[in-house]
C-alpha cells in the first residue's frame, strides 16, 4: 500500500508512481489522439462536411448517455471500494482476535508451562502470516521462510491447519485440567472468529465482479468516447482531440482504479499490506507473551 499525506496537494498532483492510471493508459491515450485527429481531418478538411442534423442528434445522444455511464462508473467504483474496505475490516478483526486470544491464553495458562506458552506465541501470529500467503500466492517465498511450515505435510489449506493445531493444544490443556470448561467456551469465540475471517477473505478473493458487467463497462466507454469526435468535430474542430482524450482518460481511470482495489489481497500498490499487518500482529503477540524483541 502506498503511504502518503492526503493534505499534500503538490505531491498528489505531480508525483508519478507505478499505479498511476496515466502511465497504464498511455497506449490508448495515444490511440485516441490520432483517432480524433483523423476523424476531425476527414470531416472538416477532406470531406468538408457541414454541420447537419445527424451530428446534432449524435451530440444529444452523448449528453444523454453521459449520465448513464457516470452512474455505471459510480456504482462500479463504490462496489470495488466496499470490497477493499471489507477486506481491511476483516484484517482489523484479525488483529483484535489474535490479540485477545494471546491475552486470554497468557492469563489462563500458568507461566510455568513455558512450552505451551511458546507454542501459542508462535502459532497465533503464524495464522495471519499463512492467511496472507493463502490469499496472495506472490508471497509464497515467505512461506518457505516459516520454520513451522515443515510440519504442514500435505495440507493444502494452511490457515485451517494452523487453526487446527491451536485448537488441538487448547483441547489438550483442557483435558489436562489446565483450562476449565469456562475457559474453553471463552477461547472458542476467538477460534470461531479466525475461521469467519478466513472465510470472509476467501469470499472476496474468489468472487470477482461478474465478467459480463466488467466487459460491458469497458465496451461502453470505448464506444462512447470513440463516437465523440464524430459529433464534436464541427463545433470544436481540432480542440476535439484534447477534449476526447481527456474524457477517455477520466472514464477509463475510474474503471482502472475499480479494477485495482476490487481485489484488496492482490499485489497492486493500493492493495492491503498483508505481510506488514501480519508482522505487526506477531510483534503484538510476542510482546504479550514477554518475548518481544526489536
Amino acid at each position: 500500500m502506498i503511504q502518503y499525506n492526503p493534505k499534500d496537494w503538490f505531491v498528489a498532483l505531480f508525483s508519478i508512481h507505478k499505479a498511476d492510471t496515466f502511465r497504464a493508459l498511455t497506449p490508448l491515450l495515444l490511440f485516441f489522439i490520432f483517432y480524433s485527429w483523423g476523424i476531425v481531418y476527414l470531416e472538416v478538411e477532406y470531406f468538408k462536411l457541414s454541420e447537419n442534423s445527424a451530428a446534432k442528434n449524435l451530440t444529444i445522444m452523448h449528453t444523454l448517455l453521459g449520465f448513464a455511464i457516470s452512474m455505471l462508473l459510480v456504482f462500479r467504483t463504490n462496489t470495488a471500494y466496499d470490497r477493499w474496505w471489507e477486506g481491511r475490516k476483516l484484517w482489523g478483526s484479525l488483529v483484535n482476535t489474535s490479540t485477545n486470544l494471546a491475552l486470554k491464553i497468557k492469563t489462563y495458562v500458568d507461566k510455568s508451562r513455558k512450552e505451551d506458552l511458546n507454542f501459542f506465541a508462535k502459532y497465533i501470529p503464524l495464522y495471519s502470516r499463512v492467511l496472507a500467503i493463502h490469499l496472495n500466492k506472490n508471497h509464497l517465498k515467505d512461506f518457505e521462510e516459516i520454520e513451522e511450515s515443515k510440519t504442514f505435510g500435505e495440507s493444502t489449506h494452511h490457515p485451517n491447519f494452523v487453526a487446527g493445531q491451536i485448537f488441538k493444544r487448547i483441547d489438550a490443556l483442557h483435558k489436562e485440567g489446565v483450562l476449565t470448561g469456562d475457559h474453553l467456551i471463552l477461547l472458542n469465540a476467538e477460534m470461531q472468529s479466525l475461521s469467519d475471517i478466513c472465510g470472509g477473505c476467501e469470499r472476496i478473493k474468489n468472487t470477482p465482479i461478474p465478467f459480463s458487467y466488467s466487459v460491458f463497462i469497458k465496451k461502453f466507454i470505448f464506444i462512447y468516447v470513440g463516437t465523440l469526435p464524430i459529433g464534436f468535430a464541427f463545433s470544436l474542430h481540432y480542440y476535439t482531440i484534447p477534449v476526447t482524450t481527456f474524457i477517455f482518460y477520466v472514464l477509463a481511470s475510474l474503471e482502472l482504479i475499480a479494477e485495482e482495489i476490487e481485489d484488496p489481497f492482490g499485489g497492486d500498490n493500493n492493495d492491503l499490506p498483508l505481510i506488514t499487518i501480519s508482522k505487526n500482529i506477531k510483534n503484538r503477540v510476542l510482546e504479550i507473551f514477554g518475548l518481544f524483541t526489536k
